[in-house]
């Protein structure tokens, strides 16, 4: 029977490696999958050798401090391959830990593909080295990656993004204010603190306080926090005690496509409100060692997805220690109540979610895994099959 490896590390990972085995069961007639990932790619059958949650970490010093663990599902992953050997192996994002992955699998002669790249455009542009003798294929999602890959000589495809498909609130805004026991009539600014535990406490805190300050201004606003199904209700309520914050749990988009104004923490879910077309302010806060050590490898001009998409500044970006209560209440009432700026906001993100590409993207990512599988084998260079070291993990 075909078999495949998938290596998902993160919620986002596991949504579109849940969609990718969802298109290529129906391609590949008794297909067996295993590897890492969360509740949905376990919901298409894939057998877990540990859940996404376990490494789900944030942050240089952060990792450094769950390294056992991570080792210890390297490892585990290691010798499942070794006892039942993948057709193909499809690794999705989480660099640090699927490159390594990736070099081990490489010399093992089992034909890697690449979904989801590493952010190489923004920082070590020396992994292009590594994923050159180690990845067969990269199936990108960004249209800017495609032409990066290519000069590199990389084999790649460009896909579109798997959220374009995916991101559809399920009732209309009043319907969705009524749920949340909130008024259509008033207007409602959406909090998103992020996926991680670690975001949530460097997050949270300061939209507590910026609700304070918005409130003190404009009575009639109302909140509601999209919360992450990886994050624990009772934590964020304790965090949010005392003000009047509704907690949304796994309806990211009823939340963004029902505010105002969203507050979003850096990361996927500025794509998210891009492609629902929620005016935003984007926030992350990080340790400040974490920050100062990243801050001097990034080479980026922008933090935030959307901007990056757009190659341009779309929306704001307040990142540590411009991320205060104080200006973070600032921008939101800017959106609420400047027209032309928010109209302008609306345009540009509009231009985004063009740019992102056509509806399919899981699809046209499962007809490459399809073909590697059908082939029997990527080419690749002969290697010692013998178990390598993976740097940082041995």
């Amino acid at each position: 029977m075909p078999r495949i490896l998938i290596s998902s590390g993160e919620a986002s990972g596991d949504l579109y490696a849940a969609e990718l085995v969802r298109h290529l069961a129906p391609l590949v007639p008794g297909l067996e999958v295993f590897g890492l990932g969360g509740d949905r790619l376990a919901g298409q059958g894939a057998h877990l050798l540990a859940h996404a949650r376990e490494l789900a970490v944030v942050g240089l010093l952060e990792v450094v401090t769950h390294l056992r663990r991570i080792r210890r599902v390297f490892h585990r992953v290691l010798d499942e391959v070794d006892r039942q050997r993948p057709d193909v192996a499809v690794l999705i994002d989480y660099p640090d830990f699927n490159l390594r992955l990736a070099k081990q699998l490489h010399a093992r002669g089992v034909p890697v593909l690449y979904y989801v790249s590493p952010q190489v455009w923004a920082w070590r542009r020396g992994r292009l080295r590594a994923i050159r003798e180690t990845v067969a294929r990269m199936i990108v999602i960004f249209p800017f990656e495609e032409a990066l890959y290519r000069e590199a000589g990389i084999p790649v495809s460009f896909v579109g993004h798997p959220l374009v498909d995916l991101v559809q609130p399920a009732m209309d805004r009043a319907a969705v204010l009524r749920s949340l026991d909130l008024d259509p009539a008033r207007p409602m600014v959406a909090l998103l603190p992020g996926s991680r535990a670690q975001e949530i406490a460097h997050h949270l805190p300061r939209l507590a306080a910026a609700v304070r300050l918005l409130l003190g201004r404009r009575p009639d606003l109302q909140f509601a926090l999209a919360l992450a199904p990886s994050l624990d209700p009772h934590r964020v309520a304790a965090a949010t005690l005392g003000l009047p914050i509704r907690l949304a749990s796994g309806r990211t988009h009823d939340v963004l496509s029902s505010c105002a104004v969203a507050i979003v923490a850096s990361g996927t879910a500025t794509v998210e409100a891009a492609l629902l077309g929620a005016p935003m302010v984007v926030v992350y806060h990080l340790s400040p060692i974490t920050y100062l050590l990243g801050r001097r490898l990034v080479d980026v001009p922008h933090f935030a997805m959307v901007n990056l998409i757009a190659d341009r500044r779309v929306v704001t970006e307040i990142i540590q220690r411009e991320f205060t209560p104080e200006r973070t209440a600032e921008e939101v009432l800017a959106l609420l109540e400047d027209e032309g700026r928010r109209e302008r906001m609306l345009q540009d993100l509009a231009e985004v979610r063009r740019r992102l590409g056509a509806p399919g993207a899981s699809a046209r990512a499962a007809e490459d895994v399809r073909q590697a599988l059908s082939v029997g084998a990527v080419p690749l260079k002969k290697l010692d099959k013998t178990r390598v070291s993976g740097e940082g993990f041995t």
